[in-house]
């Protein structure tokens, strides 16, 4: 047996669908959004560690001016840890990005 449904029936399943389609209109916003905070957490992080390497290595380079010695380890070892910071910056950018960028087709 065929159940006939009534307007207001076909109504109500209308008004549900169109709230499951706004749900997940919301639902892919809230996580583009949240990939988009992700990086841009993840690149300040990454900014903060180079700041704080070079802190030393300023510090040090002072100290060693100051006293005629030679420039310590420190200014290698930022040099390094900067670079592997911004190849890990650039890594995330493009991998979240290219993410974003396919969405929006």
């Amino acid at each position: 047996m065929i159940n006939k449904l009534t307007k207001r029936e076909i109504l109500n399943l209308e008004k549900i669908n169109g709230i499951k389609e706004k749900a997940k209109r919301h639902t892919k916003e809230f996580n583009r959004e949240f990939k988009k905070e992700m990086r841009i957490a993840i690149i300040a992080a990454f900014g903060f560690l180079i700041a704080l390497v070079w802190k030393d290595v300023i510090t040090s380079v002072v100290d060693n001016i100051t006293q005629e010695a030679h420039v310590s380890n420190a200014l290698v070892s930022a040099l390094i840890v900067t670079i592997i910071c911004v190849l890990g910056i650039m890594l995330v950018s493009r991998v979240l990005k290219e993410k974003d960028v396919e969405n929006k087709k």
